[in-house]
């Protein structure tokens, strides 16, 4: 099982790409995720010589030993303005071309979920199911697998975080068997689970390890998407019940990090020491998994 995090808060807060992998390496790390989430519309990445970039890039991680095994694409996927979305569709196809050239195997993509979800589940389930079937002639062409995830929306009135598209292993496992193709498969995000009141033990047995290829790996306090280390000070989840369920269910992707956000307010000179516990983290979890 590789070890990866993702790249995003470093991106986010104006490191290169190549800057950001070599951060990684240096901590130890086996892989990263390239977070085209977190690059401004403008980018390289996105533009007409992305292709040279991704090569160039790809050269340089191979030369510092460290692989891209995950990414994620841009998001939102959809806010409900056709021709917005047909932009949004072609930026996200451009990161899939990229990810394939920096060699990763999962490119993570959102659903969309622009509708409020308790009055729209069925029209976004159809919505979807058009969305993934598009996408998957990129994804055969460019062998690369898409991860869908589940999601969470807020709820202004309850001031909390509420159901939304694939949060529930039932639906979860419908979109995927929906396309049936091996061009799709299921991100498990351990952390937006809780959010929204899931049992996520229950969850990843409900799932499988047919469906859950790849992970989202955080911590929060129950109620914000805090995208935090786990084990850290405002985390509530139980670590020990977790990395048993992985187990039991003979979980064969790899554990990759989306908890880049422990480290945002860290000064920039404290970033490798970040990386480097984080890492030791991701090392004890991924022994408690396989143990």
């Amino acid at each position: 099982m590789l070890l990866s995090t993702m790249t995003g808060n470093m991106l986010r807060r104006g490191i290169s790409p190549s800057d950001a992998i070599k951060l990684i390496a240096e901590a130890g790390f086996d892989a990263y995720d390239m977070s085209f989430s977190s690059l401004p519309k403008d980018h390289y990445f996105f533009g007409e010589d992305r292709l040279e970039e991704a090569k160039r890039l790809r050269e340089y991680a191979d030369s510092i030993g460290i692989l891209c095994n995950q990414a994620h694409a841009p998001f939102p996927s959809s806010v409900g303005d056709p021709e917005r979305d047909e932009a949004i569709f072609e930026s996200i196809v451009r990161s899939m071309e990229v990810a394939s050239v920096l060699g990763a195997k999962i490119i993570v993509v959102h659903p969309k979920q622009h509708l409020i979800y308790a009055e729209h589940a069925e029209e976004l389930f159809e919505m979807n199911v058009e969305f993934y079937g598009r996408l998957m002639p990129y994804a055969e062409k460019l062998n690369v697998i898409v991860a869908t995830e589940n999601m969470w929306q807020w709820n202004d009135s309850a001031k909390s975080c509420t159901d939304s598209t694939c949060s529930r292993a039932w639906e979860f496992n419908r979109y995927i068997d929906a396309i049936g193709s091996p061009y799709l498969t299921g991100c498990l995000d351990l952390g937006h689970v809780g959010l929204v009141g899931a049992d996520l033990v229950k969850m990843i047995k409900l799932m499988g390890g047919d469906r859950i290829k790849a992970l989202h790996v955080h911590d929060n306090d129950g109620k914000n998407d805090t995208h935090t280390l786990p084990y850290a000070s405002s985390g509530v989840m139980d670590w020990d019940k977790i990395t048993d369920a992985l187990r039991e269910i003979g979980y064969q992707g790899d554990l990759t990090y989306e908890a880049d956000s422990f480290t945002t307010r860290f000064p920039k000179e404290l970033l490798p020491d970040c990386e480097r516990l984080m890492h030791a983290v991701g090392r004890h979890l991924i022994k408690m998994i396989e143990q």
